[in-house]
């Protein structure tokens, strides 16, 4: 029997593509997701492209090689095609969970970019689509993917004692690594006032729901910006925290300023959790996942996602002797954790296994942002008093 490689290719047989269909052309399409899928051709071929944009799906098909890909502005045509295999959705959030609840409707495998969703009510409504359909969801949470994350687990998990564990992602502006990716990204206008009234009515009834109907959180301008945080740079902090250390059991406090860096700190069995977030206009990537043992820090050190190659991380830091300390860091490969994680979805597909990153695991990040959110209640009530005289949304 021919070895399987973990990304679930044949080291003697020609491999089976798997056909994608994306959902969105914007930034991420055009610096990350075509770009590796491309690089992967002996796992995918990208044959279908939908976006409101005409102009975007011109663009993007032109960075595709081989066939030209079909395109379309209607997610159902994509989602329907026989031509697809694989729903990459990578539009705005608050299409995530309607054009994956499509993709598992028409029974394809979908890969939603984070965040899955940001209320209990979407994000339940996927779980029971997935039960009924042959797809599976896989969400795009890819730092959990990276080889020094992988190996930051093996360390971790064979900690005696966790005695603290600090989480860190306080980053520039974006637009700095992405000018900078050779990827040349352009941005589009083609699109009617229509379109921005309804994702704002959609963005508008996704934070109402979860801030005022499940959280219990008064629905201000800075609650609002604090999902919208927490869903977008947090999910990947917040969902590495989860894997390798666990659910917290509770907020012991938190200062969640806006706009700016925020802190949280998180009670744990027996150690607490720091986490410190936020956005700044100094042009660097500050994120890390640090967790201490008696005798031993394990550190993943992430850099920005948008340069293809810069590598990840681990430092180990510990006691071996009576008086003598060492530091060490590892790079295992220079793989992006973007292209690990279309390798895993790949062996996923091909050998009809659950991906960690389920919908079911990213409920977790949801209770996360309910008990950040609830921890700053005082804030937004106090802005809510300030602003119109009575609290919406507490219960």
């Amino acid at each position: 029997m021919p070895r399987i490689p973990s990304n679930g290719v044949s080291a003697s047989s020609k491999p089976r593509i798997l056909r994608v269909g994306i959902i969105g052309c914007g930034e991420v399409a055009q610096v990350i997701h075509i770009p590796t899928l491309n690089f992967l051709s002996h796992c995918y071929r990208i044959t279908f492209l939908c976006d409101i944009s005409l102009q975007a799906l011109e663009h993007c098909a032109k960075k595709i090689p081989g066939a030209a890909p079909s395109t379309t502005t209607d997610p159902e045509e994509l989602c329907s095609s026989p031509d697809v295999d694989v729903v990459l959705v990578c539009n705005a959030n608050a299409y995530h969970v309607e054009h994956g609840l499509l993709a598992l409707k028409h029974d394809r495998h979908c890969f939603i970019e984070k965040p899955l969703a940001l209320n209990f009510r979407d994000v339940d409504r996927i779980i029971e689509a997935e039960k009924a359909s042959e797809g599976n969801v896989f969400v795009g949470t890819m730092r959990r993917y990276a080889a020094a994350f992988l190996d930051a687990l093996e360390e971790v998990g064979g900690f005696e004692k966790i005695l603290y564990a600090r989480i860190r992602d306080i980053v520039g502006p974006n637009a700095n690594s992405v000018s900078q990716s050779a990827t040349y990204p352009v941005r589009f206008s083609d699109f009617t006032d229509e379109d921005i009234r309804e994702l704002l009515r959609r963005d508008t009834d996704i934070e109402e729901q979860a801030l005022g109907t499940e959280f219990g959180v008064p629905v201000t301008p800075k609650s609002r910006w604090m999902l919208r945080l927490l869903g977008g740079l947090g999910t990947h902090d917040l969902s590495a925290m989860r894997e390798i250390v666990g659910m917290p059991q509770s907020v012991a406090g938190a200062v969640l300023t806006f706009p700016g860096i925020f802190s949280v700190l998180f009670q744990y069995g027996g150690f607490p959790v720091a986490y410190e977030s936020g956005l700044h206009s100094v042009p660097e990537f500050d994120a890390h996942i640090e967790v201490y043992s008696q005798d031993k820090i394990i550190r993943v050190n992430y850099d920005t996602p948008y340069i293809k190659g810069l590598p990840i991380t681990m430092t180990v830091r510990e006691r071996v002797g009576e008086a003598v300390w060492q530091e060490r860091t590892i790079r295992k490969t220079y793989e992006d954790a973007y292209t690990l994680q279309f390798l895993e979805l790949y062996s996923c597909i091909i050998n009809n296994r659950t991906p960690k990153t389920s919908a079911t695991d990213a409920r977790k990040d949801i209770e996360l942002f309910q008990m950040i959110l609830r921890a700053g209640a005082e804030t937004y009530k106090a802005e809510a008093v300030a602003s119109n005289g009575e609290v919406s949304g507490v219960h």
